[in-house]
Parts: C-alpha cells; structure tokens; sequence
C-alpha cells in the first residue's frame, strides 16, 4: 500500500513530470538553432577566405616591392658615389619593407579580431532573424497542442501572404475540420443510438412482464426464460447507459458544476455495494489518506453526477474483477491535486494488457474476473470522465498479482461545507 504523499502520486502522472523538466536540461536541436549555426560558420567561412584573399596580395606586394635592384658596375669613382647610393637605397627599402611588415601584421591582427566580432555580430542577427523568420511556424505549432478533442472546433486561421507557412496552416486547418467531423459524428451515433434502442427494450420488458402475469400459470420453462431474458435486458439497459455516459463525456458536456470529495464518493461508493462485498467475502481496506484540506478529503469541481459515476465504476471494477475471499484497498488524498487510488489483488497481469483496459471494450482474460462478466466499458469511462474534468486515469499492474487504478484531478478550493450533497441515483 502507498502511505506517502509523494509517492501515492499517479505513475503517469509523475512520468510526465519528470519528462517536462528533462526537457530543460539540454537544449533542443530546433530549427532556429540550426539555422543560426548555418549562418555563423557560412559567414565565418567567407570572412577567412576574404582575409586570405588579402593577406595574400598584400604578401605579394610587399615581396615585388622588396625586390633589390642588382647590377656590376666598374670600380670608378662614380661607380663608388653609385654603389653608396645604393645603398642608401637598400637600407631604405629595407626599413619601408620592415615597416610594410609590421603594417601587414597589424592589418593581419586586427582582420581576425574584426572577423571575431562580426562573427559573434552575425549569429546575434542570424538568431533574430531565424526567430523572426520561424515565429508564424512557432504559433501554429503552440495553436495545434491547444487543440485538442475537447476543442476541435477551433482554428489556426493564419494571416498573412500566400506562401509556404500559410499553405501548411491552412491544411492543418482542413485535417482539423475533418477531425471535428468525424468525431462529432461518431458521438451523434453513440449518443441517438443508445437513446434510441432504449423504447424497443422498454417494450421487450413489458411484453415479458405482460407474459408472465398472465392469470394461467405460465409453465417453469417460460418462468426461467422469463427471467433470463430480463437479466439480459438489465445488462443491455446497463451497456446503453455506459454508452449515454461515455459520449457525453467525450463531449465534454458536463451538467453541473459541483464540489465533491473523492474520499466520500469513495465511502458512499462502498456503503451501496456493502451486499455486493459480503456476498464475495472481500476485505475492505481504507487506506491512509495524505494531506489535503481540512482533513475531511480529496475535492474537487466539476459534474457531481459524472464523477460520482467514475469512483462508482472503479469499486465496481474492483469488486467485479476480483475473487472470492480477496480484498480491495481504498486510498484518497490531495497533494497539489486530488488523487484517488484503488488497489486490488489477484494473479499477476500481462502489463501490456492492462494498459489497454481504458479503452472500450476492452477486457482482460476471465480467468482474472472468475466470472467474465461486463461489457469493458467501466475503466473506458472513468478515463474519459476523468479528462474531461482535467485529469487522468493511469492502469498499473503490481509486482505481486492484481491492479492498481489510480485517478488524478485538479484539486478544487476546499468548500464551506463538510459534506457533499447527496449522492445521485
């Protein structure tokens, strides 16, 4: 059993956590980096091969310049006053060369100290202008994570001219369209199928009721049948039910906007299934709560009726698939949000599996349940109530055999009152 508070957290919840601060640990390779990078070395480049350009032409200048006149002259007098001179020449030319040197050096110095600069100048502008070029593509990409199932009918609706950006913006803008559709369309089906299914299967029970109570006894095979198909009516009745709940979660249609405790709904939860528990022999065990307001549970704000609905499908997932003699353990808490946690044993599940069980119809093996019962539909809803009140559902099969069902909420400003109000039927 988790008892702290830190570590009663959701799994998947605490997974996501950790991977939004890994995130800052190392930048990311984006597109603006790139670019940047490609703009400094392109210049970084040409900056070196415009300053070996020139070093080279001043170099070969200074040698033609360099250059000593050479010539045998006859040892004269005025050959003499002509060698002296040059000399003179010689000297000077050495002392201009020495100074075109030290020029050239200098010039050489202070290129590669201007070419530093300008090299940092144009990452610093490389890096505006890649931002400046990239922000339409950074706005549609923080638009589109905003949209999701909830908000489909939103849309990018970029302005601007007719180029490359605008042509990308506009077909997400069609796949969102599409998307909005398709699922508007499957949760009208749903919702005007499960609604109207419900009029044939009233007729069907009373045909039977009608049958039955007929004043001549009916014979025991027609009673049995009777029966039979009532409690296949029940489950149908039930399996339309889910169906209702589900669209209209999906939807994000919420009727009302309550304060309710995870911790009562859990216990009112349990006190209407006390028959249920006892028939199966099953232990009950109500965990340690971690802190939260006031002491007196878990809150939170949305649809009493919906949420109500999810901790009512989670115990019955707990004593549904469950064996006799087994036990279920119970913990609710909040500690930054609302958290809701229910545990039980059994043999160990197929991991794999059991992250599958939060979508419809979708079950594990009987042998888990012992009596294969339900339609895989509970953990469906409970999932998308829980997401459509901001939260999560995260499935984990223990170590040691069994499930563990762990919901997560934003955690509501702790009410006035002490107690919600009554449980919906």
């Amino acid at each position: 059993m988790i008892q702290q508070t830190g570590s009663t957290r959701p799994a998947r919840l605490l997974r996501r956590l950790a991977n939004e601060a890994g995130r800052h640990v190392l930048p990311r390779r984006t597109v603006r980096l790139r670019l940047t990078v490609l703009y400094g070395v392109m210049f970084l480049l040409s900056g070196a091969v415009l300053l070996a350009i020139t070093s080279g032409v001043v170099y070969s200048r200074s040698s033609v310049q360099a250059a000593p006149a050479q010539a045998s002259q006859p040892l004269s007098a005025l050959a003499r006053a002509q060698n002296h001179i040059q000399q003179l020449q010689d000297e000077l030319a050495a002392m201009q060369q020495a100074q075109h040197s030290g020029i050239s050096h200098n010039l050489l110095i202070g290129s590669v100290i201007g070419l530093g600069i300008m090299t940092v100048v144009s990452v610093a502008l490389g890096w505006g202008v890649a931002g400046r070029a990239l922000r339409p593509l950074r706005q549609m990409t923080a638009a589109t994570r905003r949209i999701s199932e909830d908000n489909l009918h939103e849309r990018l609706a970029v302005s601007g001219p007719d180029d490359e950006m605008k042509d990308l913006a506009d077909t997400i803008d069609g796949l969102l369209e599409r998307l909005e559709g398709a699922f508007a369309a499957q949760r009208r089906f749903v919702a005007n199928a499960s609604h109207e299914l419900r009029t044939p299967l009233a007729t069907m029970r009373a045909s039977l009721d009608v049958a039955v109570a007929k004043p001549d006894p009916a014979p025991p095979q027609t009673v049995a049948l009777a029966g039979r198909l009532r409690a296949e009516l029940d489950q149908v009745d039930r399996l339309l039910d889910g169906f209702l709940t589900l669209a209209r979660a999906q939807h994000g249609t919420l009727p009302g906007h309550d304060m309710v405790s995870l911790r009562h709904a859990a216990s009112a939860a349990l006190a209407a299934r006390a028959d249920a528990i006892a028939a199966r022999n099953l232990t009950v065990d109500r965990g340690a709560a971690g802190p939260d307001a006031a002491g007196d549970g878990a809150w939170v704000a949305g649809s009493q009726t919906l949420l109500y609905r999810m901790v009512d499908n989670v115990i019955d997932n707990a004593i549904g698939h469950n064996h006799d003699g087994g036990w279920i353990r119970v913990t609710t808490g909040a500690s930054g949000f609302a958290w809701m946690i229910v545990e039980t044993g059994g043999p160990v599940l197929d991991p794999r599996l059991v992250a599958q069980l939060a979508q419809p119809f979708r079950r594990m093996a009987a042998e888990r349940t012992g009596s294969g019962q339900g339609a895989g539909l509970g953990l469906s809803i409970v999932s998308a109530i829980a997401t459509a009140h901001g939260g999560e559902l995260d499935l984990h099969a223990r170590p040691e055999g069994g499930l563990r069902v762990g919901i997560g909420l934003p955690l509501a400003a702790h009410p006035a009152y002490a107690a919600p109000a009554d449980v919906p039927a």
